[in-house]
């Protein structure tokens, strides 16, 4: 049969084939001579199944058949399998199936009918990508969202963390305390204003939640636009595979899913000490702050601690960070000291090896005034200070602990709350799947959560066999001076190749745009860990400066192309850029070689 022209033609070969699918328990799109289809077909044979096959190389359509099928599910490759109208892929997705059990429970699902193809729990960056993937597929698929209110009773809208209280409102803040830096340095380039300059939070504060409202519309809109049904309601688990959803007005409505992706994200972590939720705040609470905070007290040193310290000084407050132990836990330690470094010479101050052990509130108001007290983590000594604001940043909790997990059996961290999952975000009940920031030992930032949402939903719906790489994941801190990375820590890269076989190249510099100013001379600093054992593969990048993601980007392709330090060598660098140095860098940690940069 030749290939269908018309569209006619092509609607009727796909209702045959979706009513094949629909009709059939187990259907298999097979060829007669092909090893795989023969390999799948015994499965179901010893599983004692009865499947209905369509062997494509013995019908007179067979090749719009396999058209056809390659436009429904992404997959040209036979044998395309189907259970229970659910598209389960090829020879290896059936087997790997059945060998993680996830088979058997397709198969008994036998003639369950649901509400909803798919429901995604949580509005975030990776639930809204995953979703609105399944649903270009041609899946029925809902969104539920709900944000429960801070301890202070501040909410937000549609998109998550990143949007809301994350990433989009900090690189605003951040660049509004870069802006204090460049009037001063403007001065010296001959720019003259008299007037004194002064900066308006509540100006700051409205613009960047008018922002910020301009998104959650777009969000809403776009779910819209791709047939996803967006309910702004809390989820938990009934049954495997039924939620209640309870609305703010606390109405509740049941819906049924084939199959659930969570993605509800993490809140900050409170002390648990007296005061801590009645008096303190957290970022969730400080980019929708309706007062200027005045003199701050930055309770951790995680990246959110050291970035919202970092603006607040910018905007010429009294900013202090108390630190329990390190900064930026699990990042590179010498390039966050560094960093730290920076922020102490311009205005942060740090009490070190400490903890609040009370918060108590000396007079109210916007900001009031609080009396923290606080305990040395080596001695007995107690300190005590006064501080308009407290803002606790001492990590997230994931946001699992209340959604019903345990009605739909799904395995838990006890400690931390995340979830594990295999390497196709699947956790261990096979239609419920996880991705983002609640996933064990993986990234918590939005770019992957993102990546990982629409390639499950092309898994799960297109036949598509491609995963998230967790691997070499560039990412950039935001405090006054910007640290990005890419690959391994220096620790971490001594204790998997040891000593000897990482070779380390480093260089300080001094931006250009420094120069005439005066300022910061040689307080960039840039490094990467080369594998000795591999031709010297760059293993680890990592630059503290200027535009440290736009640098950090470009380099991190270039990790996952395999870049070697030869080949750096010979990228001829563009001047007068920061970027260049890692085109120049001769000398080794190793060595002791000085390192400072005296011109171009």
């Amino acid at each position: 049969m030749p290939p269908i022209e018309n569209d006619s033609g092509k609607s009727e070969l796909k209702t045959q084939i979706q009513q094949l699918i629909d009709s059939n328990q187990v259907m298999v799109f097979s060829k007669s001579y092909c090893p795989y289809c023969i390999k799948v077909k015994d499965l179901f044979r010893e599983l004692q199944v009865d499947c209905n096959v369509v062997e494509l190389d013995l019908i007179e359509d067979g090749t719009n058949y396999q058209e056809m099928l390659l436009e429904m599910t992404g997959q040209r490759t036979v044998p395309n399998v189907f259970i229970n109208k659910t598209h389960l892929g090829g020879c290896d997705k059936t087997m790997q199936a059945h060998m993680d059990g996830s088979l058997q429970q397709l198969l008994s699902a036998e003639t369950e009918s649901y509400d909803y193809d798919l429901i995604v729990i949580g509005g975030g960056s990776g639930g809204l990508a995953c979703s609105k993937e399944a649903s270009m597929l041609g899946k029925k698929v809902m969104v539920l969202d709900y944000v429960v209110p801070t301890p202070k009773g501040t909410t937000w809208g549609l998109g998550g963390t990143c949007v809301n209280v994350g990433c989009i409102p900090k690189k605003l803040m951040h660049q509004t305390a870069l802006l204090a830096t460049a009037l001063r340095d403007a001065r010296k380039f001959g720019w003259e204003f008299d007037e004194a300059v002064k900066h308006n939070w509540d100006t700051m504060r409205s613009a960047v939640n008018g922002y910020i409202g301009s998104l959650n519309w777009g969000y809403r809109v776009a779910l819209r636009d791709k047939k996803v049904n967006y309910v702004n309601a809390y989820a938990e688990f009934v049954e495997p595979h039924k939620i209640k959803a309870t609305n703010k007005r606390g109405k509740e409505t049941f819906y049924t899913s084939s199959k659930f992706v969570l993605a509800t994200g993490e809140r900050p972590r409170y002390l648990g000490i007296p005061g801590d939720k009645e008096y303190c705040i957290t970022s969730d609470d400080l980019f929708y702050l309706p007062y200027c905070p005045g003199k701050t007290l930055v309770i951790g040193a995680s990246y959110v601690a050291l970035e919202c310290g970092g603006f607040l000084a910018g905007l010429g407050l009294d900013v202090t960070v108390m630190v329990r132990s390190i900064l930026l836990r699990g990042f590179d330690q010498d390039m966050a000291n560094r960093a730290g470094e920076y922020m102490e010479e311009h205005g942060v101050k740090f009490i070190r090896k400490c903890v609040p052990v009370k918060i108590e509130e000396l007079e109210a108001g916007t900001p009031g005034r609080l009396k923290v007290t606080a305990k040395s983590t080596e001695t007995d000594e107690i300190i005590e200070g006064e501080y308009n604001t407290v803002l606790i940043a001492v990590g997230r909790d994931a946001c699992t602990d209340k959604i019903g997990l345990d009605k739909a059996g799904v395995k838990v961290n006890s400690k931390n709350g995340k979830i594990p999952v295999n390497d196709e975000e699947q956790t261990n009940v096979p239609h419920i799947y996880a991705i983002g920031d609640i996933l064990e030992g993986k990234w918590e930032l939005t770019p992957v959560a993102i990546q990982a949402g629409k390639l499950l939903a092309r898994r799960l719906y297109r036949g598509s066999t491609l995963k998230c790489d967790y691997v070499n994941v560039p990412t950039t801190v935001f405090t006054p001076l910007e640290y990005g990375c890419c690959g391994l820590s220096e620790e971490k890269a001594i204790e998997l190749y040891g000593q000897e076989n990482v070779e380390i190249y480093h260089s300080l510099f001094w931006p250009l745009e420094f120069t005439v100013p005066g300022r910061d001379n040689n307080k960039c600093y840039a490094k990467i860990l080369c594998n000795k054992l591999d031709n010297e593969r760059v293993i680890g990048f990592h630059y503290l400066g200027p535009n440290a993601g736009e640098v950090t980007q470009g380099f991190g392709a270039a990790m996952k192309c395999g870049a070697t330090k030869e080949q750096l060598d010979v990228t001829i660098g563009i001047h007068p850029t920061c970027a260049e140095i890692f085109t120049t860098m001769e000398v080794t940690k190793r060595s002791g070689g000085d390192i400072t940069q005296s011109g171009c």
